[in-house]
């Protein structure tokens, strides 16, 4: 049953919570919302040993939008300390892509994060693809700004995700990209929050030092190169880090290969508490 919490500027945020044990937070990536795969299934698989909390960013699906760009970082981290509170006052962190950036910023932004397990964060450190162009978050809001919704989306796909303009036309014809299109709004807020992490600079020594919590870093067997090369970056700058590679997936990773994975992880994090 959808719940909602308020956030710091009196947005809505909408969530589901699930099961019992330790509260887990679980932050999807651009254009996703918490019905969508993978966060969507772990809930169901992981439920029997964590309270789940699934959640919409803001601007998508149930949740509120307030604010515009400037200063998005800090209201998508004051929505996760909403989330936070309603957990009891801490909590563990999963996030996906750019949701595993913002669930980084977070625990750096002092929240109160027992632990957060990260998905193939898109840092883009050199070699594999193009670094995310600077003006990138600008154009493409400018884009959803005007209504160009598809022409936002498509922008979206082949500078930040990749995708040859050549392949776009299958995309188009998936039922998925009306519902890319409806939440392109929110693609500037991701630009905004992945313009350092996909700049092409391997992430700074000290970047993430305010990060005490431990963190697992995991990226898929079957990935693109540029996801393990990221998670590599990230992980040999953080203090209290382990790695893992999941057999067999890429960057759309499945709940039931992904799930074990954080049940080993965040079960040992509780037992050190």
């Amino acid at each position: 049953m959808q719940q909602t919490t308020i956030s710091r500027d009196g947005t809505a945020i909408a969530y589901e919570r699930r099961g019992s044990g330790p509260a887990l937070i679980l932050v999807h990536g651009t254009m996703g919302r918490r019905a969508f795969d993978p966060t969507g299934g772990l809930a169901a698989l992981l439920s029997d040993s964590f309270t789940v909390f699934g959640y919409d960013r803001r601007g998508r699906g149930g949740s509120g939008d307030a604010g515009g760009v400037d200063g998005i970082v800090q209201r998508e981290v004051d929505d996760i300390a909403a989330l936070i509170g309603a957990a009891g006052g801490r909590a563990f962190l999963f996030g996906v892509s750019s949701g595993a950036v913002l669930a980084l910023e977070a625990a750096a932004r002092g929240l109160a994060v027992a632990a957060l397990a990260l998905y193939e964060p898109p840092f883009v450190v050199g070699g594999g693809r193009a670094p995310l162009p600077a003006d990138y978050a600008r154009r493409v809001g400018a884009l959803a700004a005007e209504g160009r919704r598809a022409e936002a989306v498509d922008c979206f796909l082949t500078e930040a995700v990749g995708v040859p303009a050549g392949e776009l036309e299958p995309i188009r014809r998936d039922p998925s990209y009306a519902l890319m299109q409806d939440a392109a709004h929110t693609l500037a807020y991701d630009g905004v929050l992945l313009a350092e992490a996909m700049s092409g600079a391997p992430p700074a020594a000290r970047r993430w030092d305010a990060v005490r919590a431990p963190v697992l870093v995991a990226s898929g067997e079957k990935s693109e190169p540029l996801y393990g090369m990221g998670s590599d970056a990230l992980a040999a700058v953080l203090s209290d880090v382990r790695r893992a590679v999941v057999r067999g997936e890429d960057h759309v990773v499945r709940p039931e290969a992904i799930a074990p994975v954080l049940r080993g992880f965040f079960t040992e994090m509780a037992a050190r508490s």
